[in-house]
């Protein structure tokens, strides 16, 4: 589940709510360890999401920009050249 969680800092155009919602719902599920909370659990579980994207939220808006400014188009390129890294390691230890 973690892997789906990704830097939100730094990005042009700004990171969305959207996505900061997305990121916090990973969290949730993984600190919880449910995908879906049950029909008694639904509250606790959402105002969870909430609480963490807030709080996701205030600290993008604290945090001072660093480095070059990520695209989502150089991260996809960077997943893409760490993938295939990763699949030419497994190739030669399978050979």
């Amino acid at each position: 589940m973690c892997r789906n969680i990704r830097v939100l800092h730094n990005f042009q155009p700004p990171t969305t709510p959207e996505e900061i919602h997305a990121a916090s719902l990973q969290y949730v599920r993984k600190v919880s360890g449910l995908r879906a909370p049950g029909k008694s659990d639904v509250d606790a579980f959402e105002r969870a999401v909430a609480e963490v994207a807030e709080a996701t939220t205030r600290l993008l808006a604290a945090l001072p920009p660093r480095g070059d400014t990520r695209t989502r188009d150089g991260e996809r390129a960077k997943a893409r050249l760490k993938w295939g890294a990763r699949v030419a390691r497994i190739a030669k230890t399978a050979t």
